[in-house]
């Protein structure tokens, strides 16, 4: 099969690959989503804003579903749906994000809990209710979009991180309870990335501040995570992608980062 990518060799075998994509109405969600479609899945696009999904599927042809992955009966709503149309095949967890920019001792206690629900409890929630489908699938994959923050400590940001930590050692764990299952499990740690909204809803909405962040560095961007994503779905499946730490250049940590 001369001149012909591993994907499109493994849509030889199976009639076509569907992922379903979480927190996907901007960002890396949405940026994933494109690139899915321009490998030939069938991609789910999974957001709680109408208006953007409806932007997105009018951009590339996807299918959408409105819910919120804090919300039982959205989730549960999902499944059926999904379940409805026919098999799933990749869970990309990316729904998540960072609120607030305090000290332990200054910062809010529902600030805390609110980012421990979008982005270990939720991603929790929607990978167990579409487990089963992707076991039945026979080709399937859980993606995690975690965060650099759940290897590292940072001053500010005890909140995020400490969600993030938590998102870490669940797909860790995961990954443990599903070996010998056929499904895949794959840690994305993205480090500095900019995007229209991740700083912006971490500093409520000052954009000052949230462009701040970015200066005198080339960060990375949406598109390099949903690449980074795409590669680890692409690979053959007997090969697993624990995970992947994806930082630009010019961060060498948590506390280390070089502004022109």
């Amino acid at each position: 099969m001369r001149g012909v990518s591993a994907s499109q060799k493994r849509m030889c075998t199976l009639t076509y690959l569907h992922a379903v994509v979480t927190g996907a109405s901007s960002g890396i969600g949405a940026a994933t989503v494109r690139r899915l479609i321009a490998e030939g899945w069938e991609v789910t696009a999974v957001a709680r804003r109408a208006d953007k999904l409806a932007a997105l599927a009018k951009e590339v042809g996807c299918a959408t579903f409105q819910a919120d992955i804090t919300s039982d009966d959205d989730v549960a709503a999902l499944v059926a749906e999904l379940t409805a149309r026919g098999p799933v095949h990749a869970l990309v967890n990316n729904a998540g994000g960072a609120v607030g920019w305090d000290s332990i001792a200054a910062s809010s206690l529902d600030q805390w809990t609110d980012q421990y629900a979008v982005n270990v409890v939720g991603t929790v929630r929607v990978t167990q209710a579409l487990l089963p489908a992707l076991t039945e699938s026979g080709h399937g994959d859980v993606v995690i979009v975690t965060s650099t923050a759940g290897h590292e400590p940072y001053e500010n940001g005890a909140g995020y991180v400490a969600a993030k930590t938590a998102e870490v050692a669940m797909a860790r764990t995961l990954r443990l309870e599903l070996t010998g299952t056929g499904v895949r499990v794959m840690e994305i740690a993205p480090g500095m990335v900019h995007t229209d909204e991740f700083s912006l809803n971490r500093f409520g909405g000052d954009q000052a501040k949230a462009d701040a962040v970015y200066q005198g560095i080339e960060p990375l961007m949406a598109d390099d995570i949903a690449d980074a994503i795409v590669w680890s779905l692409t690979r053959p499946h007997h090969v697993n992608i624990d995970q992947m730490v994806v930082r630009p250049r010019e961060q060498g940590g948590a506390t280390k980062l070089v502004r022109r």
